[in-house]
This record gives structure tokens, C-alpha cells and sequence, in this order.
């Protein structure tokens, strides 16, 4: 290479070279392109490319170097474009970056660990067309010099610290970008912004095709003038706390594919013009306070593939002109209060894969012609008034995964057919009238007493876990089958009261968690598990960019987590474990046991492991929206009351799961905010079995000499180490506490020498004292609604937290008080 003083082109990508890049291959002078993007390269970038004064293009995306970018790369007045995306580097950016490189037209600088200001000298790289700084820990407001910048067409800032100007409320930022009338792409999402939409956003180009701001605290409503950006196909403003409805200027957005507006406070009508929007693929209104009847003419947006208009307050009927939609792959309609029959036309929707209905008032008998979605992988129809039989066409839905058909008012028996749907993992009839004889073949034999609990007359089969009476072998004459049901119904009143007591003392022992929580609280689908293909320490390094810090989202007591994205596109959460701490190898196989049998929707899943002598780790499911705590405390998070007891709600059901609907009873051990973990819909899971407990149906309490975190221990753990079931209880009656107050119960106001604590806190004070003064503060025309719910959730977590652990509720129990709760809630 010394010698190749000529070179004009080193293109040397993806060939997996390793070790630092050397500094002696920098002497070919003439060289205008150099690519090494996509190798292994670790160290820092060398300074002696800053000698290159003809480089136009350097690319070195895709390594694993860190450090700085060293200010003499921009030394090349002639450098066009700078690529360093995915790499581990760090420190600000140049002071001077458009001053040196005037003629910059293309900066991608995403997924590193840069901090600092965006300078202002870049407004002086006048040729700038793409500005890529997303996935760092950039902070500071977004300049207003980036308008100066007349040819931009990207602007992508996500996921970032930047806020809006501390001067105004008004992101002034968005004023200035009306100079670019190239751009295309704007987004600036995953920001904590914090501000007010100009109204001249009305005046940014009109070749805008993708606008993101979600999830970046933006408030007020949306400006009138939004409807001048006609040539915009995706608009995407989910996790904000946007206000008043959708503004009818909207419907001038011919082009829009897509329209994600989840998770603010819109409120009026699901508009009708909406209908006008013929292009929308997917339309996204969930978690509002939308009220009135869905448009009867959505079937005119024939191009829709996602519809979700899920927890808000919409009535009436369920138009049967939504299952007209050709291509609708995922419809949710979930938590409303839609009413009437469902439509005989939803056997239309024949590319759908997830159809949710529940928790809402329809009634009637269920369509046979459901049977005929051959392709549906999920469908909830729970918590409403259905009547009637199963039908037996369900049993063609051969790739069904998931059903819950829970609390309705369903009667017959439950269809032979269904042995049929050799994939169908989760399974939930409870809660009905049904009778007869409970399949045995198939998916049924991998079903708990908990998918058929509640229900007038089952009888059991020969699977082994059902606890139900055998069904009688041949049946007897129809007036002796009567004549025996009336001698059992006239028994002494002595004797009926006891076999009641009989039955309730059975079903609290033996009900367990139901397969999988309804999809009401959230709003979202849930995705079946697809675990990967046995991984290696190599495929580990590359997904989590060589276990770099940048990747880091967790620190435990034995290990660390790191997220990563796996070569298949997916993304996915690395726990490693550190062996050198004593426990380590404990934990390890502790989770591995507990994990490789568990699956239930609230509950983090493991897809694969990867064990080594000296390396061992787990490759679970990410959750992208951290954990629990770090919404509770950070103040760029917030999370309203409902959310909060839906995610507690989600705890309990994890809870109940583990402690009835395991294969033996399981003592997770170290319940606290940090452990439950959400994902892209805001639903909870537990996670960190580390130090969790099997124990056994005879044997419910267990010794253990490692002891879970402080201000969680139920005393009789914390004292003698004695471990059961009833120690997560109370461990869960602490984090409701802390969940509905913000405070922690280590706290330096509370003094346990003293007598002071969280729960005597709770104990002592009213709500009003208690509550966390955000819930009143964002919250505050409902305030009266949010003390009494509060207030109920004290009461229960007090019953939870009781000293004695024969005096805490059981989880099933609190599970069905929360429910109640939420009902009352929200209505």
C-alpha cells in the first residue's frame, strides 16, 4: 500500500477484517474514496486521514471503533460525504464542521455515542443534503441555523436529548426549516421536546413526505395549517400529549400511507373524512378519548392493512362495512363500548392475522363464518356478551395461535374440531356456560384447568393437569339424567353450604393465571414468540456491536444487558452473565430452568442461550420501552393512571401465572419496578428470575440465603429467609404503593428503626397526602376519579403488604379487586 501513491479508490467493505485500521496506508495522496464500512475495526480513526487532502468520500459505518473523530478529517475542503454510522464512538463534533468542510453534502453519523451541541458553524456546509444524527446522546435545542441550510432533504435527529428553545414553548427550530424547500424526510422523534407545534409548520416544503415527532412531549393541538403538507405519506405523533381532535385539514393529505396518532388525549369523533384518505395502509388512533360510532364508510380506504382505534369510547354498532377491507391484515377494536350483534361479513377479512374484540358489549351468537379466516393467528372476542356455541368451523382456522373467548356467555360444548389447530399455543373458554367433555387431543394437551375455569358443567378428559370431575361413560336415559340432577339440587341446606365451601376452597387452589392477558389495556397485539436458531458468542459480538456500552441497558447484581440487533433484522436483548461474581453460574441456570418452560404474554420471553465455559448469556425479547422504574422517576416520562394500573394489572396476571399456572408453584423473589419491563405497547413483563424459587405443591415455603432488594423483602424472607409464594405478594403490594405515589420505599424520609415506611406512610395519610402529584397535576379534570381509584389501590396493596403472610390477600384475588377497580375507573 505504501507505494500505491496513485490509488483513487479503496473499497474494501464487508470482508471482515479485524484490529485497529493502520496508520501507514495513508500515504497515497491521490486517494478520493475510501470505503472499510462493514469489517471489525476497533480503535480509533487514524489522524493521518486528515493528510488526504483530495478525500471526498470516506465511509466507515458498520466497525467497532471509538474515540473521537479526529478534527483533521475535516481538513479536506473537498469532502463530500462522511459516513461512521454504527460504531462505538464518542465526544462532540467539531466546533468548526461547516467552516473546514464547506462542501459536506451527506453527514450519517446514527447509533454511536456522540453528546454535545449540534454547532452552528454547520450552517455553513451550504451543500448539505443529508443530516443523519439519530440513536445518540446529543442534547441542547435543535438550532435554528439548520434553516440556513437551503438543500436539505433529510433531516434525521431521533432518538436523541435535544430539547426545544428553553425560551418559548414554541419549537422555533420547525420555524426555521420553512427555508428547506427540498426537504423530504423530518424527524426528530425520541426527543424530549417538550413544546407547542408552530402553526407554520404549514409552511414547511411541500416535498415533505415523512414527518415523525412521537413520543417527544408535545403538546397543545394540532396546527390547522398541517393540512398544507399534501405530499406527506407518513405521519407519526404516538406517545405525546396532544389535545383537542383531529383537525379536518387533514383530509387533504391525499398521499398519507400512514397515520399513527396512539397514545395522546384526542377527543371528539372519529371523522368521516377520513374515509377520504383512499391511500392509508395503516391508521393507528388508540389510546385516546375518540367517543361516537366508527364511520360507516372505512371500507372506503381499500388500501388499509392495520386498524386500531382501541381503549376509547366509541359506541354503537361495529359497522359490517369494516369487514369489507380486502387486504386488512390487523384489526383492534379492543376496550370500547361498541354493542350488537357481530356482523356475519367478518368471514370477509380473509388476509387478517390478529383480530381483537374484546372488552366491549356485543352480544349474540358468534358467525360461523369466522371459521373461514384461514390465515388469522390471533383472535380475542373475550369480555363481552356472546351467546350460543362454540362454532364448530372454528376448527378451520389451522394457523391459529391464540384464543380467548373468556367471559362471554357461550354455552354448549366446546368443539371436537378444534383438536384440529395443531399450532394454536394459548387457549381461554373460562368464564362461560359451557358443558360436556373438554378435548384431549391436540393443543389441548398442553392446556391448564386455567383455560376452562369457571364454566357450569365441564368434565374432564385424560389429560393428567385438568382437574375435572370424568365424564360419565355412557349416558343415561334422559329422565334418570333429570331425576339425579334434582336429588343432587335438593340436598340439605347444611350439605350445600359445605360442598359450596368445598368447591371455593378447590378453586382458589387450583385456578391459574389464564393463558394470556386480554390485549384490552393496551392497545396493541400481542407477537408469538419466534425463537431464533441456536446462537453463537461470535453472532453475540456482532448483534451487540462487540458488547459495546452504547448497547448497555441494564445492570444486575450477576449480569448485564445489552441490546442487540440479530443478523434476521431482529431486535433482541442480550443478558450476559458475569461469572466472576459468586452466584453467577446460579443465575445463570436458575433462569435458564425457569425460563425454557415458561411462556405467557407478561412475562419477559427467553428465545435461545448461548453457554460457554467462560461466557454464558441469554437472548431474550426486547422491550423497548425500558422498565417500569425509569418511567416512574425520569422527567421525561410520564405515565397517567390508567396506564399505571393497566401495567400493575399486567404484574398480576404474570403473578397469578406463576404462582398456579406453572408446572409447580414459583417464587420469583425480587419483585420491584426495575424488573418489569415494557414493551412497544406499553404492556408489562416481569423479568429477572435470577434468584426466583420452584417450589412444590406439598412443600410452599422455601429456605434461601440470598435475599432480593432492599424496601421489597417480606419480613419473614428478610428475617429468617423463608420464601414462598406470599413473599412476591407482598412484594407486589409495595410496588403498587410506590407505583401510584412515585416514591420508593427506601426513601430517606422513612426510618424502619424509627417505625417509619412506605406502608406505614400510606397507612397513616389520605390520598391526597399520598397520591404522586404528577397524577394531579396532567391529570386534574378528573381528579375526584383518580383519588377514589387511588385510593381503592391503596387499600388493596395495604391487604397485600399485611405482616403476616396468612393475612395477604391472594394474587388472584388482588388481580380481580384491580379489574374492578379499572372498571370503575374508567367508567
Amino acid at each position: 500500500m505504501v507505494n500505491l501513491v496513485n490509488l483513487e479508490n479503496m473499497i474494501l467493505w464487508r470482508n471482515g477484517l479485524t484490529g485497529p485500521i493502520p496508520n501507514d496506508i495513508w500515504n497515497s495522496s491521490s486517494l478520493i474514496y475510501v470505503d472499510l464500512s462493514e469489517n471489525n475495526f476497533t480503535g480509533a480513526i487514524p489522524e493521518e486521514l486528515g493528510k488526504l487532502q483530495n478525500l471526498e468520500r470516506l465511509q466507515l459505518s458498520f466497525n467497532l471503533l471509538t474515540g473521537s473523530i479526529p478534527e483533521s478529517i475535516f481538513n479536506s475542503s473537498k469532502l463530500q460525504i462522511l459516513s461512521l454510522v454504527n460504531n462505538q464512538l464518542s465526544g462532540n463534533l467539531p466546533p468548526n464542521l461547516g467552516l473546514s468542510a464547506p462542501n459536506l453534502e451527506e453527514i450519517y453519523l446514527g447509533r454511536n455515542q456522540f453528546s454535545g451541541f449540534i454547532p452552528n458553524s454547520i450552517s455553513n456546509a451550504s451543500n448539505l443534503i443529508h443530516l443523519d444524527l439519530s440513536k445518540n446522546q446529543f442534547s441542547g435545542p435543535i438550532p435554528s441555523s439548520l434553516g440556513d441550510l437551503r438543500l436539505l432533504q433529510n433531516v434525521i435527529l431521533l432518538e436523541n436529548n435535544f430539547t426545544g428553545d428553553p425560551s418559548s414553548h414554541e419549537l422555533k427550530f420547525l420555524v426555521s426549516l420553512t427555508n428547506c424547500r427540498y426537504l423530504i424526510k423530518l424527524w426528530i422523534a425520541g426527543n424530549p421536546l417538550n413544546g407547542i407545534l408552530p402553526s407554520s409548520i404549514g409552511n414547511l416544503s411541500t416535498s415533505l413526505q415523512s414527518f415523525y415527532f412521537y413520543d417527544s412531549g408535545i403538546m397543545g393541538k394540532i396546527p390547522l395549517e398541517i393540512g398544507n403538507l399534501t405530499r406527506l405519506e407518513s405521519l407519526s405523533f404516538f406517545n405525546n400529549n396532544l389535545t383537542g381532535s383531529l383537525p379536518g385539514t387533514l383530509k387533504e393529505l391525499r398521499n398519507l400511507q400512514a397515520l399513527s396518532a396512539n397514545n395522546n388525549r384526542l377527543k371528539g369523533s372519529i371523522p368521516k373524512w377520513i374515509c377520504d384518505l383512499g391511500t392509508l395502509s395503516l391508521l393507528t388512533l388508540e389510546r385516546n378519548e375518540f367517543s361516537g360510532p366508527l364511520p360507516a364508510c372505512l371500507a372506503n380506504i381499500s388500501s388499509l392493512r392495520q386498524f386500531s382505534v382501541s381503549s376509547n369510547r366509541l359506541v354503537s354498532d361495529v359497522p359490517p362495512s369494516i369487514f369489507s377491507l380486502p387486504d386488512l391484515l390487523v384489526l383492534d377494536l379492543s376496550n370500547n363500548s361498541f354493542s350488537g350483534y357481530l356482523s356475519a361479513d367478518i368471514g370477509n377479512l380473509k388476509a387478517a392475522v390478529a383480530i381483537d374484540i374484546s372488552y366491549n358489549k356485543l352480544s349474540g351468537e358468534l358467525p360461523g363464518t369466522i371459521g373461514g379466516l384461514t390465515n388469522l393467528i390471533e383472535l380475542s372476542l373475550s369480555d363481552n356478551k356472546f351467546q350460543g356455541p362454540i362454532p364448530e368451523s372454528l376448527g378451520n382456522m389451522l394457523s391459529l395461535e391464540y384464543l380467548d373467548l373468556s367471559e362471554n356467555e357461550l354455552s354448549g360444548v366446546i368443539p371436537k374440531s378444534l383438536e384440529a389447530l395443531v399450532y394454536l399455543k394459548s387457549f381461554n373458554v373460562s368464564f362461560n356456560h359451557l358443558i360436556g367433555e373438554i378435548p384431549s387431543k391436540g393443543p389441548f394437551l398442553n392446556f391448564s384447568n386455567a383455560s376452562f375455569v369457571g364454566n357450569e358443567a365441564l368434565c374432564g378428559s385424560s389429560i393428567l393437569q385438568l382437574q375435572y370431575p370424568p365424564c360419565p361413560i355412557s349416558s343415561p336415559p334422559q329422565k334418570k339424567k333429570h331425576t339425579h340432577l334434582i336429588i343432587l339440587y335438593i340436598l340439605l341446606p347444611i350439605g350445600v353450604v359445605v360442598l359450596l365451601f368445598i368447591v371455593f376452597l378447590v378453586m382458589l387452589r387450583t385456578w391459574s393465571q389464564r393463558s394470556k392477558k386480554k390485549i384490552d389495556q393496551q392497545g396493541g397485539l400481542p407477537s408469538p414468540l419466534k425463537p431464533l436458531e441456536r446462537i453463537s458468542y461470535d453472532n453475540l459480538f456482532r448483534a451487540t456491536e462487540g458488547f459495546s456500552h452504547s448497547n448497555l441497558i441494564g445492570v444486575g447484581g450477576y449480569s448485564s444487558v445489552y441490546k442487540g440487533l440479530h443478523r434476521d433484522g431482529t431486535t433482541i436483548a442480550v443478558k450476559v452473565f458475569d461469572l466472576k461474581v459468586e452466584g453467577g453460574f446460579k443465575s445463570f441456570d436458575t433462569e435458564c430452568e425457569v425460563l425454557k418452560s415458561i411462556q405467557h404474554r407478561n412475562i419477559v420471553g427467553v428465545l435461545t442461550s448461548c453457554s460457554r465455559p467462560d461466557f454464558k448469556a441469554l437472548v431474550m425479547e426486547y422491550m423497548p420501552n425500558g422498565s417500569l422504574d425509569k418511567w416512574l422517576y425520569s422527567h421525561n416520562y410520564f405515565l397517567d393512571t390508567l396506564k399505571r394500573l393497566d401495567i400493575m394489572i399486567d404484574v398480576a396476571c404474570a403473578l397469578e401465572y406463576l404462582h398456579y399456572g406453572f408446572i409447580s408453584p414459583l417464587a420469583h423473589c425480587d419483585l420491584k419496578p426495575g424488573n418489569v419491563l415494557l414493551d412497544q405497547d406499553m404492556v408489562g413483563h416481569i423479568s429477572d428470575f435470577g434468584i426466583s424459587k420452584l417450589l412444590s405443591v406439598d412443600v410452599s415455603i422455601a429456605q434461601t440465603g440470598t435475599l432480593a432488594t432492599i424496601g421489597y423483602i417480606a419480613p419473614e424472607y428478610g428475617r429468617e429467609g423463608l420464601v414462598s409464594i406470599k413473599c412476591d405478594v407482598y412484594s407486589y403490594g409495595i410496588m403498587l404503593m410506590e407505583t401510584f405515589t412515585r416514591t420508593r420505599p427506601t426513601d430517606e424520609r422513612f426510618d424502619e428503626e424509627k417505625g417509619l415506611s412506605l406502608k406505614k406512610w400510606v397507612k397513616d395519610s389520605s390520598v391526597e397526602e399520598i397520591i404522586d402529584a404528577n397524577l394531579v397535576k396532567m391529570e386534574g379534570k378528573n381528579i375526584n376519579g383518580n383519588l377514589e381509584c387511588v385510593s381503592a389501590i391503596m387499600d388493596l396493596a395495604l391487604a397485600c403488604s399485611a405482616e403476616s403472610p396468612g393475612e395477604r390477600v391472594d394474587i388472584k384475588l388482588a388481580l380481580m379487586s384491580l379489574r374492578k377497580i379499572r372498571l370503575m375507573f374508567i367508567g
